[in-house]
């Protein structure tokens, strides 16, 4: 089957079944709340977890449907034009992030902090990012692209192709879902590196150098694959909160042209949103999220390939240090000695 083809056949599964989840949850949810405020008083969790993420799971599927409906009608009015879809589906696209954000903000008794605002403009710039949750994708899209009306190109894996609204408004747009099994690599790393061309002052373009969201768990797997690489294994033992950040993409997009100043984001207090069973613990409930923001400028940057390693080396233990100022230690990994 074809890219086309692929692409919809994913999408005739994944947007009936978000309308119909909206459909059961609205229908169910005078019985299923009740239902989750027993739960919780039962285990004795206060803040109401399980109704909160009953709530999230209805405010998704909502969000969704509202985006879905918005980019269809876009598409009728655009009569199928690529470039007028490109260029109108970037307010969508604020609207249903914002919308995101919201609910999860208010059903979680979210506070945010925002230290460096004023970095992050002008453009263009590269966004390089921290990964800890499964909803730090909404962090650049509002705080960078809709408060300062930057249109952010994101790199991301394509397994998050199964959202109906990240799928279309993500491929109406330049952005770029990486497959991660190897097969093609040099293709992706030409397709990260192409996002780069022609940006202009209100663009930029997002990664996630790590690749993956960080966990304590995949920070010792980590650690254990690079027993036999004593240098990677010291690098990544310096870092407590993030994982070694991957080169490809990152080195793809300095390497590209034009030359563009980096923005770093570090963010704490989303680690308890990295999956379902951590949100229904309550812990991430009534939390203040930091997020900081610092800025290299680009003729800061290094050129040859081992000096930007080592380059991105040292702001990924800056953050790091951040991170460990504003958050507690996870419990220490086991040693490890390099062999081989």
């Amino acid at each position: 089957m074809n890219a086309d083809g692929s692409r919809y056949a994913r999408r005739a599964l994944t947007m009936p079944a978000m309308v119909l989840g909206l459909a059961l949850g609205l229908a169910l949810a005078p019985l299923a709340l009740p239902l989750c405020a027993l739960v919780d008083l039962a285990r004795r969790r206060p803040g109401q977890p399980t109704v909160r993420l009953a709530a999230f799971f209805l405010s998704f599927a909502f969000t969704e449907c509202v985006g879905l409906a918005q980019l269809f009608a876009l598409w009728v009015a655009c009569l199928g034009s690529r470039e007028r879809l490109a260029r109108r589906t970037w307010p969508v696209q604020r609207r249903y992030v914002a919308m995101h954000l919201w609910f999860v903000e208010r059903l979680f008794a979210l506070r945010f902090s925002v230290e460096g605002d004023e970095l992050v403009t002008p453009g263009p710039l590269l966004v390089f990012i921290r990964h800890s949750s499964i909803v730090d994708t909404l962090i650049p899209g509002v705080f960078i692209a809709n408060r300062h009306l930057i249109e952010l190109k994101y790199v991301l894996k394509k397994e998050l192709l199964v959202d109906p609204c990240l799928d279309v408004a993500g491929n109406w747009l330049p952005n770029h879902f990486v497959a991660r099994d190897g097969a093609d690599s040099e293709g992706e790393i030409a397709r990260v590196r192409a996002l780069k061309a022609g940006l202009q002052a209100n663009q930029g373009v997002l990664l996630y150098p790590e690749g993956t969201r960080f966990t304590a768990g995949k920070r010792a797997r980590a650690l254990e694959r690079l027993k036999g690489d004593p240098l990677a294994l010291e690098r990544a033992s310096r870092l407590a909160h993030l994982l070694l950040p991957r080169p490809g993409g990152a080195l793809a997009l300095l390497d590209a042209a034009p030359p563009c100043d980096v923005l770093f984001v570090g963010h704490t207090g989303l680690e308890g949103f990295s999956s379902f069973k951590e949100i229904w613990s309550g812990r991430l409930t009534g939390r203040t999220i930091h997020i900081r923001f610092w800025r290299e400028r680009a003729a800061s940057i290094p050129t040859s390939r081992e000096e930007r390693l080592a380059w991105l080396q040292r702001c990924w233990e800056r953050m790091d240090a951040w991170l460990s100022a504003t958050t507690p230690a996870p419990a220490p990994a086991p040693p490890l000695r390099a062999t081989g």
